[in-house]
């Protein structure tokens, strides 16, 4: 005879089904959420307060408009493409490598137009760039 009394068996939690159901749902949120990217973000274009303007003899000024219009060194530059302008600005650097480029572009300018430039510049085989800023108060500088 059996005089033992036969314990309940203590209830027992099982985790590994929650925390499949718990993967499931989490690579389903991944694979369902769709990240937001920003396509335009309004930028303001900061100013500078430094030095005063100075005129170095061997700088080429490059201004862009507004609507994406080139100059270069106060002439208009025929067309908006990046060979016409890497010819203008050969031309205008006459051979001298060590030339500084300075880049004018309007607030406004289109991003492109400002690489453009800088596009044109690396083309034409000169390295030295920068970009005109202006003070608060409105005073150009380079």
């Amino acid at each position: 005879m059996n005089f033992n009394r036969s314990r309940p068996e203590e209830p027992e939690i099982n985790l590994i089904p929650f925390i499949d159901v718990l993967l499931v749902i989490l690579i389903f949120l991944m694979l369902a959420t769709s990240f937001s990217k920003f396509t335009e973000l309004q930028v303001t274009l900061p100013t500078a307060s430094a030095e005063a303007a100075r005129d170095r003899p061997g700088e080429i000024i490059v201004s862009v408009a507004a609507d994406g219009r080139f100059s270069v060194g106060g002439r208009a530059v025929d067309g908006r493409s990046v060979e016409a302008l890497a010819a203008e600005l050969t031309a205008a650097a006459n051979g001298k490598p060590e030339t500084m480029v300075i880049v004018s572009a309007d607030a406004t300018a289109a991003h492109q137009s400002v690489v453009n430039v800088m596009d044109a510049a690396r083309r034409a085989g000169l390295a030295r760039l920068t970009f005109a800023t202006q003070t608060p108060n409105g005073a150009a500088i380079r």
